[in-house]
């Protein structure tokens, strides 16, 4: 049997993996000048030298059981079996994502030393394609709030500011992500939690349209607020992993029929006149005055490319009630499978929307949706004379970490722990498909990134201009402070 070549490396040479590409550490494997065990040995160094200062990834894989798998995944290369998309690639689950034999708590107390006996079909796939799960992702409790801390495993903290927030709820996957713990991570968005994170790490954050990736199991299959997604540091890396996860699997019924190789072509596209607006003030909420003017400074990059950019915002009238009830509904269905003792330890702001959901009639879920009809149908009319909306990923820079949730800011009083996010979930309940994008950094060295909605299922256009917009800015993105030069 042939072996891999084995080439002696420095300690720099090695770290140095960490901060490539997916797809050049892909690249570099089938050119056999990189083993996926050496890609793995450096990510678990960086994870053991990094993560105690973020606490990005609260559950590890198991270091000898992964070595043995990237052995035989080089093994196999050996024969000229290449084992898939992610082939050799760490990629980091999220904790509210089922994995077999492996701890999942949902960042709760009730659910602490939970160890799932089946794998959701996100995992499932990325075994598949190759892929080598390093470990789980932080998240708030059952992924309420952007704020990533719990009881379980506490805080999850900025990579360019350890007092700051890293976001959430996929905080954890993006500081990972950020710090090169793994060049890949799954999460998850119901009211922004790719895309929050994504802009306050400096990293990339897709939220698929409804179904592109399916959940399964789901408690609820019909509903589609919340989504399942990719996270990496740039968009090409994304939709590679997009195309890893994408796709119908016959297991739920909401599913889109595309299959997720759509998403592995060449990304290049010509932009010349295509149409474009930038938010000028969606629904007055507040954004820092910074952010509004560096999200709105990236026109000029649009219209490079040969965009005809406008400013105006469409009409969403109603997402807030539609977006409150419907959570309420999805997390009040799925306290109610618990019993007394595991609803008597979940956050506060859990009990919130349990008693909102138990308030809530069944002519008012009709209601509800009724009007998210009519808000899917505004938002439409509104990107038949626009192809793309860009705003900002988030309203404020990351918040003391120290926090719960802001309680105001602008101006503006704060009663409830999503109220200072709004700009990334009034989009949720549209059912576009938003991808979040690095725009450079603060004044004070934060990261900002902004929104990038399309059209009804074009999550592939979004890419293509995501990618198109992140060759033309050319941003720079040295590694965060935590690491080190």
């Amino acid at each position: 049997m042939y072996d891999m070549p084995h080439i002696a490396r420095s300690n720099t040479e090695i770290d140095s993996l960490c901060d490539l590409s997916a797809l050049s550490l892909l690249e570099l494997q089938r050119k056999r000048e990189v083993s996926a065990a050496e890609i793995l040995d450096a990510h678990l160094d960086r994870i053991e030298a990094v993560n105690p200062r973020v606490n990005a990834l609260v559950t590890t894989g198991d270091p000898e059981q992964l070595r043995t798998r990237a052995r035989e995944i080089d093994a196999r290369w050996a024969r000229g079996e290449w084992q898939g998309t992610l082939h050799g690639l760490p990629v980091s689950q999220k904790d509210l994502t089922a994995t077999r034999g492996v701890r999942t708590t949902y960042g709760s107390k009730a659910f602490e030393h939970h160890v799932p006996d089946h794998s959701a079909l996100i995992v499932r796939r990325c075994d598949a394609a190759g892929a080598l799960m390093i470990g789980k992702s932080n998240t708030p409790e059952f992924g309420a709030g952007s704020h990533t801390f719990n009881d379980v495993f506490g805080v999850t903290r900025n990579p360019w500011d350890p007092g700051k927030s890293a976001g959430g709820s996929s905080g954890g996957a993006a500081a990972s992500v950020a710090c090169g713990m793994n060049p890949l991570a799954c999460g998850s968005d119901m009211g922004g939690s790719l895309r929050n994170p994504a802009a306050w790490n400096g990293i990339v954050g897709l939220r698929p349209s409804p179904g592109r990736v399916p959940r399964a199991p789901d408690l609820n299959g019909w509903t589609t607020l919340g989504v399942d997604g990719p996270m990496a540091r740039n968009v090409a890396d994304t939709a590679l992993l997009l195309s890893a996860i994408a796709g119908p699997s016959g297991e739920i019924a909401t599913e889109l029929g595309e299959p997720g190789s759509v998403f592995a072509r060449p990304l290049q596209r010509d932009f010349r006149g295509v149409r474009m607006a930038f938010s000028q003030n969606l629904a007055g909420l507040p954004v820092d005055p910074e952010i509004q003017r560096m999200v709105h400074a990236q026109a000029a990059v649009f219209e490079s490319l040969g965009c005809e950019v406008a400013f105006a915002d469409p009409d969403l009238a109603d997402a807030e009630d539609v977006f409150r009830m419907e959570r309420a509904w999805m997390i009040g269905t799925l306290v109610q499978q618990f019993d007394a003792q595991a609803q008597s330890l979940l956050k506060p702001e859990i009990e919130d929307e349990c008693r909102l959901h138990r308030s809530m009639s069944a002519a008012d879920l009709g209601q509800m949706f009724v009007r998210k009809t009519a808000l899917f149908q505004r938002m439409r009319e509104f990107m038949n004379q626009h192809s793309f909306y860009v705003l900002p990923a988030t309203q404020m820079h990351p918040f003391d970490a120290s926090l719960r949730w802001p309680e105001s800011f602008m101006g503006q009083r704060f009663t409830t722990y999503i109220d200072w996010m709004r700009i990334c979930w009034y989009l949720s309940s549209t059912e576009a498909p938003l991808l979040a994008v690095p725009c450079g950094f603060s004044a004070s060295g934060l990261p900002v990134g902004m929104q990038i909605a399309g059209r009804y299922r074009d999550d592939w256009g979004v890419l293509q201009l995501g990618h198109a917009y992140e060759q033309a800015a050319a941003h720079s993105l040295p590694r965060p402070p935590v690491i080190g030069t």
